[in-house]
């Protein structure tokens, strides 16, 4: 199912693994490669030696193209060194200021997409010498910078961006999703929500029951909600009995919410984590599972089954085809 966006970063199907932190390991970025799409690995909240690691085990497991996603709002430059010392051929940035990253690895000769959530901000990641646009709908589960809908927001990027390529974001967990973004004039699509439900996911067993039981109906998109540890990042993610908690008392902020300071699980490290933390419910994770976050996009409705990243990409692909007539 080549095309544009598929000669560009050399893989064979039009389909990114969304980066998930924590529970988009090597085996799952990998996976996604080894099936033909791109694989990206969500390393920065690594340090860089963790972020070496990570990436020599993906090398490990892949001669298939893949990339590092890296945060914005969180700049660390000795990241961005790894990446480059490592040879990594795709960035992928999102959020924040991201001029001098992507000229630095431009001058390498790494391919660099960037996540937009308007066409203007689009425009501006063009001219910053963008490889590829994210076109992030705010039907996308996780940390979602604009308020567009996919369906408005893809074909409005397209139209400004020339000939970059466009991944379209938010909502898409199956072939006829793929199709419609195919429609609209993207390249590729962004999945997160499905891939969740990958074996090669350590998503946590309570997690997962509640991600393959919701309804498109069961997600909320949150401005504050869970802002303890990363502030002014807007979300979507499953609602939970931290949520309506927090609604029932008015969506007060941080330092007049209930149940504020409560540990609700621990990490295998120690790390304690609290409600209304940005976190994320991996297996490893002992304690509370229901009260925190689940990030989800809407198409979570279309999750309903745990299969291999390869039958979620050949799957899609394959219904995608039916459609569209590849």
């Amino acid at each position: 199912m080549a095309n544009a966006f598929c000669s560009r970063f050399g893989v064979t199907q039009p389909i990114v693994l969304a980066p998930m932190g924590r529970v988009g390991p090597p085996e799952l970025v990998a996976a996604v490669s080894n099936a033909g799409g791109l694989g990206l690995a969500p390393l920065w909240t690594d340090s860089p030696d963790k972020m070496r690691a990570e990436i020599l085990r993906i090398k490990e497991l892949t001669d298939k193209p893949f990339g590092v996603n890296l945060n914005m709002d969180f700049r660390n430059e000795e990241q961005l060194d790894v990446c480059l010392e490592q040879e990594v051929e795709v960035i992928s940035i999102f959020w924040g200021d991201s001029a001098n990253f992507v000229e630095r690895a431009k001058s390498h000769g790494v391919k660099v997409i960037i996540t937009a959530g308007t066409s203007s901000s689009a425009q501006d990641a063009v001219d910053l010498g963008a490889d590829a646009i994210c076109a992030q709908g705010w039907e996308a589960g996780g940390h979602v910078e604009g308020r567009v809908s996919t369906m408005a927001l893809v074909p409005s990027v397209v139209d400004v961006v020339g000939d970059v390529p466009v991944i379209a974001a938010g909502g898409i967990a199956d072939g006829r999703g793929l199709a419609a973004a195919l429609a609209l004039g993207a390249s590729a699509v962004w999945i997160g929500t499905r891939f969740l439900a990958a074996k090669e996911a350590p998503t946590h067993p309570i997690y997962l029951e509640r991600l393959l039981a919701a309804s498109e109906d069961d997600t909320e998109h949150y401005d504050d909600l869970y802002d303890l540890v990363w502030p002014n990042a807007p979300h979507r993610a499953l609602k939970n009995s931290t949520s309506e908690m927090w609604e029932a008392a008015g969506r007060p902020p941080l330092g007049q919410r209930p149940g504020e300071g409560d540990v609700l699980a621990t990490r295998p490290d120690g790390v304690k984590i609290q409600r209304y933390a940005s976190a994320v419910a991996f297996a490893e994770l002992e304690g509370e599972i229901e009260p925190l976050p689940m990030w989800s996009g809407q198409g979570v409705g279309l999750v309903t089954k745990v299969q291999s990243a390869e039958e979620i990409v050949r799957e899609i692909v394959e219904q995608a085809k039916t459609i569209i007539h590849f």
